[in-house]
């Protein structure tokens, strides 16, 4: 059985036969668990419907980093937002510095009104890191994220990164990145990482494992990264696949039926 640690099915809904139809042959495949992410206000709202619609589906509440600086919500806010049941993690949230410019300081500011929305709730964090990793964990550390716990997803940073994230009690989720021929430094990271930390995930729509590379990413493809990291590391598919969804359900304990 796998778990899809991070999606967005809301972007999935003018798919063939729209989220059911994702969600069905999710599960028909053996992926027990979707972890749907909402990325600003107006999908905080639309996550929480379809959690409320699946019940192997939960939902996380935050802004990503590269949502207009205007939209923000407060510590109360998210905490509010985060108390619905089907809510299990806050975010994502993070920095961006790829495709945000200027004085980023709001950026990092909204980083922490997440981290202290998740000590407050005691919900473990989504982290989304682009070309900001020394800023990214230096907020984690300094502002004791170690506290509520969480990942750092669609992992594509260098093994010291690794090494502090897991040092503070973060899980590495890997996505279909990690397949990639062009990948072969995450693919070195991946040969590195503890199993008992690793999770996997689609990040779907968004960056389709081999051997659908190019095309819509969806939750059942999450199979084909347990398949590359088990050729990666010599190990077998039913162990990634067991251990990454014991990972998944030791962060979130909630989830386990």
């Amino acid at each position: 059985m796998y778990i899809d640690s991070h999606c967005h099915l809301n972007m999935l809904a003018d798919e063939p036969g729209g989220i059911d139809a994702m969600v069905s042959e999710a599960s028909d495949n053996g992926i027990e668990h979707i972890l749907c992410i909402a990325i600003d206000k107006a999908s905080c709202a639309e996550v929480k419907s379809i959690a409320d619609s699946f019940p192997q589906v939960t939902a996380s509440v935050g802004i990503h980093p590269n949502v207009d600086q205007q939209e923000q919500f407060t510590v109360e806010e998210l905490v509010a937002q985060a108390s619905h049941p089907k809510v299990i993690a806050i975010g994502e949230t993070g920095l961006d510095y790829f495709r945000s410019e200027g004085n980023l300081e709001w950026q990092r500011d909204r980083f922490r009104v997440h981290i202290e929305a998740a000590k407050q709730t005691q919900k473990p964090l989504i982290i989304h890191t682009r070309e900001a990793r020394e800023d990214t964990m230096r907020i984690l550390e300094n502002e004791e994220a170690e506290k509520a716990g969480g990942i750092i997803h669609c992992f594509t940073e260098n093994w010291e990164t690794a090494k502090r994230a897991l040092d503070i009690g973060f899980y590495i989720s890997l996505s279909g990145i990690v397949t990639f021929k062009s990948a072969k430094e995450l693919q070195d990271v991946a040969k590195k990482l503890p199993l008992d930390r690793i999770l996997i995930e689609t990040d779907s729509p968004y960056l389709a494992p081999v051997p659908h590379r190019g095309k819509t990413n969806k939750p059942v493809f999450v199979k084909h990264v347990a398949e590359f990291l088990a050729e990666l590391r010599g190990d077998t598919v039913e162990n990634i696949a067991a251990t990454t969804t014991a990972n998944f359900q030791r962060l979130f304990p909630s989830t386990v039926q």
